[in-house]
């Protein structure tokens, strides 16, 4: 859509046309004129025209046309000038302070805690980060579409509602002032114009008619057979559906069905068809005929006229014209709506926008979008509009919500959604109630949206719902629930009665949930199907947060209170008085009677849902709190009352959840399973079972405590079990009674214990908080999140945890794995009280557990009494006369005799813990009433009754007498400590009884009773001390015994374990003896003839998975390490280049500097035979063959496995090579040493080369290099000379060996180049070599990004990997032609001596050295080939040979290094003259005489010299490792430890290079001159000094994952400014940031799909081919997610580095709180790419979460 910025070459157009249209113009825009008619007139000659291709729309074409012909004279006319510059004064003239950014879908908005008035007050991105809400605790989370930012809404903050870019000052002008204001002509024409426009929009858009237009738009000619077949979007209709249908009823191609089915999703419909009436009706009917099944209606078409069709596009483009029309003054908006709410004079029809609401629903996508857009941005931005908007909304509320519960579109795109930013606005909201009733109109709607849902009672019943009908309802509670989110401040008389009346209202709503679905006891048979339960639970969920808003409305006001309260009882008397026919039954216990209508939970019909009830609780306990009750009489008569009948209910409710404990009732199935489980969970506890509660504490403080408790025994149906009867021998009625006692007893316990009620007692909700959070951590230290998930939220979707939480405990910081957790502070442990009401049964044991377990750590007793709880508010003082009364007596009386006299089947353990609670709740009551009050005022006597004989029989007993009895019950040992601490109590309140009535007496027998007391506790203590110390004598006694036997084991074994550690004790051997020798250690070389001793270690392995050991010798069958070969591009310095897919025409023998991708080999460490693996992996394929519908995590094909024992992804094996035993005999090698100089060298193997070359060329004449000449003797002696140094026979490996040789290496082969495998490859050498350089210089790269020495710090895994895998490139040679190798060994040399050059030899500037040297190194034995004789060098030849080659490579590559990095000028100067800095300066000189002059000789000696050394210790580094693993010579002790300085001379003594290597130079001068001389003549080093070309800098720069901002709100910044580069269109992508280039791609998404060779794959995966080689990491920015992709079929996601205060990650950005980027997790992110771990969690991830494999990764 075209807008003010990109209409100007449009304009100048249309400007260029304007003088011949002047005349034409000028009479259209006559004042003369009728303004409507010649506008219609317009677009009935333009706009058909314009939109006439409507199957294949040109939009630019189209937009050039309608602002030429159509938009450009029609805003001349109304601006009176160039409409343009007209527009861009208007612009700078002031903006207006409400910022009504309208969000997408996916948009990141957010909400200020501390300063929103209610959670739906939300800003946009750039408004959040320009106010003051930045640093107050704010939520982030992604917008579902339709919102719009409330940036300068005063009434949506309690602060800031402004951010600095709509301060009135922002702004070029003070505030909007005149200049702001329009024209009086403007405003006139502006009058004139709008209606015509709006008129012609909304007649448009409500258009029935599909083949004719309204007259005014007829023009007089024929009308044309030309019609379109429109298809409308759906959400019925999956995706797959439309394009199939399309598909088969039109006959077009998927990719033509694919690009209509998109538009129709975005847009909402779309022309398939163009053609004549009879052919598009046919394709109308074939369409619904293929989209029709039995569950599906099909998709909706019309044919219309192709006038019509062009009308209403352009009808919308109208409407977007004028919503950004709207954005640039207020007038405009003034009039637009002054306009859309005037109603025709004595008309009954809507006005404008009343129509267009009500349309709504039958609009299509794209037109509701504008629709809805331009409400925002003309109503929504005009506070007095918004008013009047809202009452034309509240008046079609009714109808509106009815269109949009029979529409199928989403919410999202209904005007319905648009009722938040009107009933949230608190000025708005109070209007809406008192002026419009409009709680009275949501309720009423929401009854008459469901009456297919009622019963004959009137009653709800859900069965056989529909879950997308129940969706949309929902939205009408919702509307209840912004409405009353802020309370009113001030009540009049008017808005009393409103809401009185709206409450009443939903009263009614009320009452037909109360008692819905009952539910029957199921008896004999199981029930055969399950009850729909879901919806009744799901609305009682949506409806806690509104039933608790009306009573915090109620409570705001005494009178309104009072008389809601009325309101509330009469409704539930209404529903209580059905069911009072039956005669009342008469039950005596004790010498109390209880007279009461029959009825059992067992038999009789019983409901869950008593929402009026419980409301009435939440009343009542508001009338305790404010005082209120003392009226309430006034309101409801005692004799209304009817407390028995309010009690009812709920405690049939509570007994209902006892039978179900008691598994009576397991023949009713799940569903009533589910829903006891809501009953009680945190979702609904509040206005379900913690308001049965309080429904009981109400009636235990109006009824007689005993009355009460025999109400309770008789609907527990526990009469009989407290009566004296011959015990039953049926063990389940047994066990079914001791549960429904414990039950009981448990509520009894509530009843009396749980007073953390605002209301019931004098607690403040902080302390309810408080109180819910101590008993949470009580169980186990819990994170955030689980904290806030276990604590109920209110109406603002806050749970209030933050204000209590560091008050009761401290916070533990997470690691670099895991979560931060709180942890209660010791002094809240006085609060926990083992019987809390929302425990769990589960939670229950479980901090019961853990507390007495930490009491017996601390050395006390196990005691859990309970803490004192806070007084009743004198309204439920009454409550705790039933812990006194006869029938409570009678009870623990019975129970406790149960358990003295072991009537083992009629009592349990818990029953007993129970009764003792009760015990100490009664004694705690009357000893803080009697610290309190005088002992004559106290009438709480529970310590008489407790110590009152039962009876007058001989035998009878008291309570106390049954409470130390219990002491000598063994099964009771577990109670001792609870016992003790009553018995104890018992004499504290005795003595408090004593000391008011006999002060003096009291006070001495008190002290002696203390120190008795304290004389028991003392004993106590120092019996549990004695028994403490003896258990830890007992064990440290075992542990002395097992030491014993394990000494004897090892004497007994001790060849097992020399073996084992003879390598060890070799090394420890080595250090002692280096210690003691002198400073330069001789075994410490690995090069040349003073090479030191290999170390060689006896390795005996034992398979994984057979268990057998095995000795490694050549000669034996083969041993295997499980091993994964990947390409990487982990060291890549290259992020643009692009990548070769497909390796058919890869030459690898040379390796760019760039390191642009390398072949990585991993291995895990585990060792298999070659045998049991290639069994192994056989059975596997097996298993998979035979389970073809089971998703492998891995492909078989490509050899993929997980390792049998720790479970890494592999995909191959590598041989393990025994290291060959070389000792160097010190007379051979001093006697070669006279000889073999470094010319010498080269002239031996050149003549060597140049003697195969003459053999393989067949007398061909070869023209030998130049210092062939200086060779004594004939050429054909000369060719045998390099054996004349010392050879032997080669290693002959046993057949296995050999076997995984070549499988290991056409896996390199296969996998490196991406190609299928060819054992006769003349390449595998190659990759065998590159994958070995490769992977010795990422463990490199990854000690130095570590910090780790080079030796000594490699894990175990790295350790045996490499060793294996260097031992593997060494032995390959053998099992290709040697032939072959010596051809690449010839390229190879090519490099370092220009004589070998050959036209594909690459300069030195592109090769990288450590691939040349390992390559040079491993394939040099070849030289030594012979016919007859399979032979390789011996000792003393190899060590010449690598020190040579070594020192080649290393003048070459200090050759790189100079020319490439030390040619920048100094930065800092540096007088350093030391022998190195003299030594550089002369090699410049010579360098800058062959490079005639282009290398500048100004260059200081120290400055080369620094480069030199820093540019070439990583290649020293792997040089170090290379020949550490392929010789077997320790190290020096200085490379076991990280130390600068040290690790050169160190890495230069092992390498047996000078300290100063330019010394290489000077010591082979005269036969490295003439190389010096042709490497400066390259062409390609010439380029690089002239500045013309870059070559590498070294050292190399170290690869990290990019840099990542510190707060993630900046990188959900940059997702909102990231447009897609493929897309036009503005909608929300999804936005994803490559973490190895930091290149932000467009997620999931058709646009930027691409084809790679024949595939459609998605932005990110191809993205991962190009810079990971196909492994990958991004970070979702709006999900806040890390995905890992690995090729085209495998990814997972992984937790982002990004924590919350709290130290937990928030994927899906759920709970919205600031995050913060946490280092070591972004660390451990690095690493896991650098370690090439990525491919290793995947598979583990994907084995662990099987979900993921409905995800197509391909398309991510």
């Amino acid at each position: 859509m075209a807008d003010g910025a990109d209409r100007s070459p449009v304009a100048r157009a249309a400007g260029g046309r304007a003088p011949a249209q002047a005349p034409e113009r000028a009479m259209w825009c006559d004042e003369r004129f009728d303004f409507q008619a010649t506008f219609l007139q317009c677009l009935a000659k333009h706009v058909p025209n314009i939109y006439s291709a409507e199957m294949d729309p040109l939009v630019e074409k189209q937009e050039e046309m309608v602002q030429a012909a159509i938009l450009y004279p029609l805003e001349c006319y109304l601006f009176g000038e160039d409409p343009d510059m007209f527009l861009e004064k208007l612009q700078q003239s002031g903006t207006s302070q409400l910022c009504g950014k309208v969000f997408k879908g996916g948009e990141t908005t957010y909400s200020c805690r501390d300063c929103a008035v209610d959670p739906t007050c939300v800003l946009c991105i750039d408004c959040f980060q320009n106010s003051i809400h930045k640093n107050h605790r704010y939520k982030m989370h992604s917008s579902t579409g339709g919102g719009f930012c409330d940036c300068g809404d005063t009434e949506a903050w309690k602060a800031g509602p402004l951010c600095s870019k709509h301060e009135p000052g922002a702004s070029s002008s003070p505030k909007e002032n005149s200049e702001c204001h329009l024209n009086e002509e403007i405003m006139e024409h502006s009058r004139r114009v709008f209606p015509s426009v709006i008129k012609y929009i909304v007649d448009m858009l409500i258009w029935e008619e599909e083949e004719e237009l309204p007259m005014e738009l007829t023009i007089s000619r024929e009308k044309v057979d030309s019609y379109y077949c429109v298809l409308f979007n759906d959400e019925h209709h999956s995706y797959d559906h439309v394009i199939y249908s399309l598909q088969r009823a039109l006959g077009c191609e998927l990719g033509e069905a694919q690009l209509h089915t998109t538009a129709i999703d975005k847009e909402g419909r779309r022309a398939v068809k163009a053609g004549h009436y009879a052919s598009c009706q046919e394709a109308k009917e074939e369409i619904k005929r293929h989209s029709e099944n039995v569950s599906q209606r099909p998709l909706h078409v019309e044919v219309l006229h192709a006038d019509v069709m062009a009308h209403q596009k352009f009808a919308l483009r109208l409407g977007s014209w004028l919503n950004k029309l709207m954005s640039y003054s207020s007038d405009f908006r003034q009039i637009f709506c002054q306009i859309c709410l005037k109603e025709e004079a004595g008309s009954e029809k809507p006005c404008f926008i009343s129509k267009l609401m009500l349309w709504d629903a039958r609009l299509h996508k794209g037109a509701r979008k504008v629709l809805h857009e331009l409400i925002f941005s003309s109503f929504f931005m005009e506070m007095e509009y918004k008013k009047l908007f809202a009452v034309e909304f509240v008046k079609y509320y009714k109808a509106l919500q009815k269109e949009y519960i029979s529409d199928d579109h989403d919410r999202v795109l209904s005007v319905t959604a648009l009722s938040v930013q009107m009933f949230t606005v608190p000025t708005l909201a109070r209007h809406l109630i008192e002026e419009r009733n409009v709680i009275t109109i949501i309720t009423e709607t929401l009854l008459e949206v469901l009456p297919e849902y009622l019963d004959k009672n009137d009653k709800f019943n859900f069965q056989g719902y529909s879950q997308d009908k129940l969706n949309r309802v929902y939205s009408v509670i919702f509307d209840l629930r912004y409405i009353l989110v802020s309370k009113p401040a001030v009540w009049t008389d008017h808005l009393r009665e409103r809401f009185l009346e709206g409450f009443v209202s939903f009263l009614r709503i009320l009452t037909c949930m109360q008692g819905m679905e009952e539910i029957k006891r199921q008896i004999g048979q199981h029930i055969e199907v399950d009850p729909d339960w879901e919806a009744a639970i799901a609305i009682q969920m949506q409806l806690k947060n509104i039933l608790l808003m009306f009573q915090e409305w109620c409570a705001c006001d005494e009178e309104l209170l009072l008389r809601s309260y009325r309101e509330c009882h009469k409704a539930v008397m209404r529903c209580s008085t059905n069911g009072r026919s039956r005669e009342k039954t008469v039950f005596h216990l004790c010498g109390h009677t209880l007279e009461s209508r029959p009825y059992r939970v067992s038999a009789d019909p019983v409901s869950i849902h008593l929402p009026l009830s419980r409301t009435l609780a939440g009343l009542h306990v508001r009338l305790s709190k404010t005082g209120a009750i003392s009226r309430l009489h006034e309101f409801v008569s005692p004799e209304e009352f009817q407390v028995e009948l309010l009690v009812e209910y709920p405690l049939r409710c509570l007994v209902l959840v006892a039978q179900v404990a008691a598994e009576m009732w397991r023949r009713n199935g799940l569903s009533l399973i589910s829903q006891v489980f809501y009953y009680q969970d945190v979702k609904c506890r509040e206005e379900m079972y913690d308001k049965d509660i309080i429904m009981l504490q109400i009636g235990a403080s109006l009824m007689d405590p005993n009355q009460f408790l025999l109400l309770i025994l008789q609907r527990y149906e526990l009469a009989d079990a407290f009566k004296k009867i011959k015990p039953t021998k049926d063990q389940d009625l047994i066990k079914q009674y001791n549960v429904l006692i414990e039950e009981m007893l448990q509520i009894l316990i509530y009843v009396v214990g749980e007073r953390y009620v605002p209301g019931i007692s004098n607690v403040t909700k902080e302390d309810v908080i408080m109180r819910e959070i101590i008993h949470l951590l009580c169980i186990e230290p819990m994170a955030h999140s689980a904290i806030t998930k276990s604590l109920p939220e209110n109406e603002n979707n806050e749970t209030g945890l933050e204000n209590v939480i560091d008050k009761v405990a401290t916070f533990k910081k997470p690691g670099v794995s895991g979560h931060g957790v709180y942890e209660l502070k010791d002094e809240c442990l006085k609060e926990f009280n083992v019987f809390f009401y929302h425990y769990t049964k589960t939670q229950h044991s479980k901090a019961e557990h853990t507390q007495k377990k930490r009491r017996k750590q601390e050395n006390r007793d196990e005691a859990l009494p309970p803490p004192p709880p806070p007084d009743f508010s004198p309204a439920f003082s009454n409550v705790v006369r039933i812990l006194n009364c006869d029938v409570m007596m009678h009870i623990l009386r019975t129970l406790l005799q149960r358990a003295v006299e072991l009537e083992t089947h009629l009592w349990t353990e818990a029953m007993v813990q129970m009764v003792l609670h009760l015990l100490s709740l009664g004694l705690l009551e009357e000893k803080q009433q009697l610290q309190k009050s005088p002992e004559e005022e106290v009438t709480f006597d529970f310590y008489h009754k407790a110590t009152r004989m039962g009876s007058s029989a001989l035998n009878a007993v008291n309570v106390l007498m049954l409470v130390e009895k219990l002491k000598r019950v063994p099964q009771l040992e577990a109670q001792k400590d609870t016992v003790n601490w009553i018995l104890q109590m018992f004499d504290m309140v005795k003595r408090l009884r004593e000391k008011s009535s006999l002060a003096t007496v009291g006070a001495t027998s008190g002290s002696e009773a203390t120190k008795g007391d304290e004389s028991t506790q003392d004993k106590e203590k120092a019996e549990r001390k004695r028994k403490a110390e003896a258990a830890r004598l007992h064990r440290q006694k075992i542990m002395a015994q097992m030491s014993a036997l394990q000494r004897n084991f090892i004497e007994t074994h001790k060849l097992l374990y020399e073996n084992t550690l003879e390598a060890q004790g070799k090394d420890d051997a080595i250090m002692e003896e280096e210690s003691t020798s002198s400073a330069i250690d001789y075994s410490r070389i690995a090069l040349g003839p003073k090479r030191g001793p290999s170390v060689i270690e006896k390795e005996v392995l034992t398979c994984i998975l057979c268990q057998e050991e095995q000795e490694v010798k050549f000669e034996s069958a083969a041993m295997v390490l499980s091993a994964c070969v990947q390409k990487s591009t982990a060291l890549t310095q290259n992020r643009s280049r692009i990548l070769e897919l497909s390796g058919d025409t890869l030459d690898p023998l040379f390796m760019h500097p760039d390191l642009p991708c390398g072949t990585h080999t991993g291995s895990c460490g585990h060792v298999m035979h070659a045998a049991c693996w290639q069994k192994y992996f056989e059975a596997i394929q097996l298993n998979f063959r035979q389970r073809l519908h089971v998703e492998q995590i891995f492909d078989l094909e490509n050899g993929e496995y997980l390792c049998p024992l720790c479970k890494s992804l592999c995909n191959t094996v590598i041989p393990i090579v025994p290291l060959r035993a070389q000792k160097i005999n010190s007379e051979d090698a001093d006697a070669v040493a006279q000889i073999l100089s470094l010319a010498r060298w080269l002239e031996i193997v050149t003549v060597r080369i140049s003697g195969y070359s003459v053999k393989n060329a067949k007398g061909e004449k070869q023209s030998l290099p130049p210092f062939t000449n200086k060779g004594t003797g004939s050429s054909a002696l000369e060719f045998h000379s390099i054996l004349s140094f010392g050879v032997q026979s080669s290693a002959k490996y046993s057949s296995s060996i050999k076997e995984m040789l070549i499988l290991f290496a056409t896996t390199i082969y296969r996998v490196g180049l991406k190609v299928a495998p060819n054992e006769a490859d003349s390449r595998i050498p190659m990759m065998t070599w590159s994958t070995c350089a490769f992977t010795i210089q990422c463990i490199e790269n990854l000690l130095e990004t570590e910090g780790k020495p080079l030796f000594g710090s490699l894990q175990n895994r790295q350790h045996s990997g490499l060793k294996a895998l260097v031992q593997f490139a060494a032995a390959q040679r053998t099992t290709s032609p040697q032939l072959l190798i010596q051809k690449h060994l010839i390229r190879l040399l090519g490099v370092l001596l220009p004589n070998y050059k050959g036209e594909d030899t690459p300069s030195l500037l592109e090769v990288d050295m450590f691939h040349i040297l390992v390559a040079a190194v491993l394939s040099f034995p070849s030289l030594y080939w012979e016919d007859a004789v399979d032979l390789q060098p011996s000792s003393v030849s190899s060590a010449y040979n690598h020190l040579y080659l070594f020192h080649l490579t290393t003048l070459a590559h200090i050759m790189q290094i100079v020319i490439s990095s030390a040619t920048e000028s100094p930065t800092a100067h540096s007088s350093d003259n030391s022998e190195e800095a003299q030594s550089a300066q002369s090699f410049c000189r010579e360098v800058c005489q062959y490079t005639s002059g282009c290398f500048s000789q100004d260059i200081p000696g120290w400055l080369v010299w620094d480069c030199v050394k820093k540019g070439i210790m990583p290649y020293l580094r792997c040089a170090a490792l290379f020949f550490h693993y392929l010789l077997g010579v320790s190290p020096p002790e200085e490379l076991l430890q990280v130390s600068e300085e040290g690790q050169f001379k160190a890495l230069c003594s092992y390498l047996c290079l000078p300290t100063n290597l330019f010394q290489l130079f000077h010591e082979y001068w005269d036969t490295v001159n003439p190389l010096l001389q042709r490497w400066c003549a390259d062409p390609v080093v010439l380029s690089c000094l002239k500045g013309k070309s870059i070559a590498i800098r070294y050292p190399r720069k170290r690869n990290h994952l990019i840099e990542l901002p510190e707060d993630y709100s900046c990188l959900l910044n940059q997702a909102s400014q990231f447009r897609c580069p493929r897309s036009s269109d503005d909608e929300q992508k999804h936005p994803v940031l490559c973490l190895f280039c930091g290149a932000m791609l467009c997620s999931q998404n058709t646009c930027c799909q691409e084809l790679v060779n024949g595939e459609e794959l998605g932005a990110c995966t191809s993205h991962a081919l190009q810079c990971g080689a196909g492994v990958c990491m991004f970070l979702k920015i709006r999900e806040c997610k890390v995905v890992l992709i690995e090729g085209k079929t495998r990814g997972c996601l992984y937790p982002a580095p990004y924590l919350d205060e709290y130290g937990e990650t928030d994927p899906g950005l759920k709970r919205g709180n600031p995050l913060h980027l946490c280092q070591e997790r972004y660390r451990k992110l690095h690493l896991l790419w650098q370690q090439h771990c990525i491919i290793e969690e995947i598979a583990r991830s994907q084995e662990t979460n099987q979900i993921f494999f409905g995800f197509n990764w391909q398309l991510l």
